[in-house]
């Protein structure tokens, strides 16, 4: 049992998830699963069980995970499943979403993959890159987050690899995604202003005319700066590539932000100022409404949206080109596209902590089910993380760190060894506390030399 300041916000988050258990020690190990996640910091099924008390006192207590991960312990509890811990945690959110009445929500589409550069046994395993860019083993994932200002929630998550035997098309994958979360946000959030945050994987016509058919906007980086557009000249409508439509545009802003680059005349990257220009350019995307269905057509529809080149000043990089489906004419919608593309960043960040904090990489069981449960599990217990509000930013994360032996510093983040250490310390705290308790509820006190140990009075008699 934990300490009471943890162990009330876990359980009430926990509560919704129990009506898909059958009976109650199925409820009971899901309970423990997901508190050895946090408190181990990995999806490890022997650290789980060892970090969770409930489990740690159980004989071959890392087979009950593994068993309950492959859904061998399950018969009674069909629903437990990751799909419906999934819908479940997309509930909760919608939930959070509808008691703030937001006026607009800005939604993150992730495709963060699952890499297991040293695996081979695992089942299914395809190729994905590296933070390098080499090709390595894993699986890939599609990852949705809703934010506002103050929450962040989890709307769909899913593993899959291109080599299971019923898979069809990493663009399938996507749109049951999409055709997932965006009616669903229509459903509960109605009149409010839903915008897509995406980076360059999801520059793809048949994911922008998705999300148009729902009424929601997007935020796009692109990709093919060859894509054939239309755009104006002093003739009236052109086409050609979407890059001599950028030639043409217009310069609106210059903006003052912090980033990670390496300018001229500097020999590696750093966190620092930078100025960035902007400019902008109204074209006309035409596309098929019923691309890539069963039913396609020939008929073409026609929309009018803005690109938005990013230029950091003094660097290396390339320009950024973004997409944005509403009016660029001024500075200020200049700048509010390149700060929803900022945002976008800001919540990467956020996966990478929470990805950190619970190590869905880890995973280990030999079964492309067990692989799903438990990255399912995991996101369950980055769920809850999520609603204490913890992110990069925050000085919670800060003193995780600090506990993991990080010393601050302005221009560098602390890595996944050292926040993992430190929520594990917090957390084994936690768990060292509560055995304690158990022991001198049992037993009248503890034993001598051990109280003297940690500093605590023996106990009167």
């Amino acid at each position: 049992m934990w300490d009471a300041t943890w162990a009330a916000p876990l359980l009430a988050f926990l509560q919704p998830f129990h009506a898909l258990s059958g009976d109650q020690r199925t409820t009971r190990t899901f309970d423990a699963i997901v508190q050895g996640l946090l408190t181990a910091g990995t999806t490890v099924c022997s650290q789980i069980a060892n970090h969770a008390p409930a489990l740690a006192a159980c004989p071959s207590a890392d087979r009950r995970v593994r068993r309950f991960a492959r859904g061998e312990t399950l018969t009674r509890s069909p629903d437990l499943d990751p799909a419906h811990l999934i819908a479940t945690l997309r509930a909760h959110t919608l939930a959070v979403l509808q008691q703030h009445a937001p006026r607009e929500l800005w939604v993150i589409l992730d495709g963060s993959d699952l890499r297991k550069p040293y695996a081979t046994a695992l089942p299914h395993l395809t190729k994905v890159r590296a933070l390098d860019g080499d090709l390595v083993p894993g699986y890939c994932t599609l990852n949705i987050i809703a934010s506002i200002p103050g929450y962040r929630g989890i709307l769909y998550q899913h593993v899959y690899s291109t080599r299971e035997p019923d898979f069809r098309s990493a663009s399938l994958e996507v749109q049951t995604a999409l055709q997932t979360v965006a009616p669903a946000l229509n459903s509960a959030l109605p009149g409010v202003e839903i915008t897509w945050l995406m980076d360059s994987g999801y520059d793809d016509i048949a994911v922008w005319r998705t999300l148009w058919s729902y009424g929601q906007r997007l935020v796009c980086r692109v990709e093919h700066t060859d894509r054939r557009v239309e755009y104006p000249t002093a003739d009236g409508w052109g086409a050609g590539a979407l890059a001599a439509a950028l030639a043409d545009g217009v310069r609106l802003a210059r903006v003052e932000t912090v980033l990670e680059v390496r300018l001229q005349g500097q020999k590696t990257a750093k966190r620092q100022p930078v100025t960035v220009a902007l400019k902008a350019a109204r074209v006309r995307v035409s596309y098929d409404p019923a691309a890539r269905t069963e039913a396609p057509t020939k008929t073409r529809v026609q929309r009018d949206v803005w690109v938005v080149q990013v230029q950091v000043l003094e660097s290396a990089w390339a320009p950024w080109v973004l997409l944005a489906d509403g009016p660029v004419e001024t500075a200020e919608q200049a700048q509010r596209v390149f700060q929803q593309y900022r945002h976008r960043w800001s919540i990467e960040d956020s996966l990478k902590f929470t990805k950190t904090c619970v190590d869905w990489e880890a995973v280990q069981v030999l079964d492309l089910r067990g692989v799903r449960m438990l990255v399912a599990l995991a996101w369950v217990a980055a769920g809850f993380l999520y609603e204490l509000g913890i992110g990069w930013d925050e000085e919670e994360v800060r003193l995780l760190a600090r506990l993991g032996g990080w010393e601050e510093r302005k221009d560098r983040r602390p890595g996944r060894q050292v926040l993992t250490r430190g929520l594990a310390r917090l957390l084994d705290l936690l768990v060292t506390e509560a055995w304690l308790r158990e022991y001198e509820q049992a037993h009248g006190q503890l034993p001598p030399r051990i109280a003297a140990l940690i500093g605590r009075p023996p106990t009167p008699e």
